[in-house]
């Protein structure tokens, strides 16, 4: 019997420590924001010219803001860059769309790159390894086709370019649009990857989301430039911890990245999530025990019932006091990284931070049961340790 108790107590004692630390994740990540994030750009002339940038699109298709997104490269307040754009296919929409912004603006540096190079499994990397290879400057941005910038946004990110940084990324965030999917990716985007992103920052924890990254070539020339990564699809991951290996460091900059796609779903957004879930089981499996203890209801359960066991509480008032103080928090890193309120009532809020956090375990299980990552019209399978191997491929460079 002795046994039992001790393990029941052993249990309950974990749940607690594990509360009391995600609240002070919760506490630390929310004032990690309000001093990192959203911090003026400093416009003045600096004391010695700013390196040039060669920028990375890598585009396939087109979606009803691709066009407007695009155009935000043309027009940043930075004095020396290029714009490099990547298309695997030369038949692509992209390719005409890419041709007019160029034709629009004559006094940017911008090429088209079609037919990419295949290095590798990861469509990305094979897509912009011409690219790369091309580019003349110093410092390379790394940007996503659904990327909207700040005309300030690139100037930022060299600004946290100190001489022992290697990268500077951007933390994931949305542009503002109407409809419950565009509140969901808001509230997800705002509130529980916030909340992780500013803590890893804070911690120095690798959190690199390459969707808009700034890399040193030399620091990526060290590791083998882009085609060492080819065989992870979190090739971003992989980079970071490779770089920072090396003794580089590596720094969110204070302005979000601003993810802008054309075609926002609620379908669209839970097939992400469990992309990037089965990416962190198979890079960090204890990931899928852990994850779980990150998540307001399972969390909140455990930690209720073990406040019943040490303490005498009622579960049930602690599980709700617990959501709710929750909730509260969320809201408040939502306004941080939004800059302000967003652009929805408190009711929608409430709709998509229970939808989000209800939908979370299911996510996470989903990924569990189906290994095979699906991604555009691609399948792969990984191996642990991240390395993927593409089922049936098709695409021949």
């Amino acid at each position: 019997m002795m046994p039992m108790v001790y393990t029941v107590y052993g249990f309950a004692i974990f749940f607690m420590i594990a509360w009391v630390c995600l609240w002070l994740l919760h506490i630390m990540a929310y004032s990690y924001s309000k001093w990192k994030l959203h911090r003026t750009v400093d416009r003045s002339p600096p004391e010695q010219p700013y390196p040039g940038v060669s920028i990375l699109k890598p585009l396939t298709g087109v979606d009803p803001n691709l066009f407007s997104n695009l155009e935000t490269f043309f027009t940043l307040d930075y004095p020396t860059y290029e714009v490099l754009f990547c298309v695997e296919n030369e038949h692509d929409p992209a390719v005409m769309l890419v041709n007019s912004l160029i034709h629009k603006h004559p006094h940017i540096d911008a090429k088209l790159f079609t037919g990419g190079e295949r290095v590798g499994v990861n469509p990305k990397i094979n897509n912009m390894q011409p690219a790369y290879k091309a580019g003349k400057y110093p410092l390379v941005l790394i940007s996503d086709a659904g990327i909207r910038m700040r005309d300030d946004s690139l100037l930022d990110m060299v600004q946290h370019m100190k001489e022992d940084v290697a990268i500077v990324h951007q933390m994931p965030f949305t542009c503002d649009a109407e409809g419950f999917a565009a509140v969901y990716e808001k509230v997800y985007f705002g509130t529980a990857q916030a909340r992780m992103y500013m803590c890893a920052d804070f911690l120095g924890i690798n959190c690199h989301v390459g969707m808009s990254s700034l890399v040193r070539r030399c620091a990526l020339e060290e590791s083998g430039g882009l085609r060492a990564f080819a065989d992870y699809l979190a090739e971003d991951y992989f980079m970071a911890k490779d770089i920072t290996s090396r003794q580089w460091k590596m720094r969110v900059s204070s302005l979000p990245a601003l993810q802008n796609s054309g075609t926002r779903s609620v379908g669209a957004l839970q097939a992400r999530l469990r992309r990037w879930a089965r990416l962190r089981i198979a890079m960090i499996p204890t990931t899928a025990m852990l994850e779980p203890l990150s998540e307001c209801m399972p969390l909140g359960a455990g930690a209720a019932w073990a406040a019943g066991q040490l303490f005498g509480a009622e579960p049930l008032p602690f599980f709700l006091v617990h959501v709710l103080a929750w909730f509260l928090s969320d809201w408040l890193m939502l306004r941080s990284v939004q800059n302000g309120s967003p652009p929805f009532t408190k009711v929608q809020f409430l709709l998509g931070w229970v939808w989000s956090e209800c939908c979370a375990p299911f996510v996470l299980a989903a990924a569990l049961l189906s290994p095979e990552i699906s991604w555009r019209t691609r399948s792969y399978r990984l191996d642990w340790g991240g390395r993927a191997h593409e089922l049936n491929p098709k695409l021949k460079f």
